[in-house]
């Protein structure tokens, strides 16, 4: 099954941690992502620029608005994804609790939908 670990952080909080804690922190993306490489498991993924650079979208009555930043009042925002086939969920989910955010904000696990409507 593939599924899209969603990941969430508040890079204020991961800012204003101590430079060993951060690089203790990206050590442990590297080891995960390596892991996942081998196994065969990583589809993709990718980090996204900070929020300070998103734009949210919504069209009502034919009018589309664009607003500056995430427009969520959270202090976690999407920061990052990764796609993944594993043999079942609970693997996914295993994934997810190592990666570092799952400590700092949370990584969200969504089955991946074929168009037919169907898990992947």
């Amino acid at each position: 099954m593939k599924f899209m670990l969603l990941i969430y952080n508040n890079s204020a909080a991961i800012a204003a941690l101590p430079e060993a804690d951060r690089e203790r922190i990206f050590g442990n993306v590297d080891v995960i992502m390596k892991e996942l490489e081998a196994t065969g498991e990583l589809i993709g993924g990718q980090a996204l620029a900070d929020v300070s650079m998103a734009k949210t979208v919504r069209r009502s009555d034919g009018l589309v608005s664009a607003t500056d930043g995430p427009f969520l009042e959270a202090k976690e925002h999407l920061a990052g994804y990764l796609m993944v086939e594993t043999e079942a969920e609970a693997r996914a989910v295993e994934i997810a609790g190592r990666w570092p955010d799952a400590e700092f904000g949370a990584v969200e696990v969504r089955a991946i939908m074929h168009t037919s409507g169907l898990e992947m």
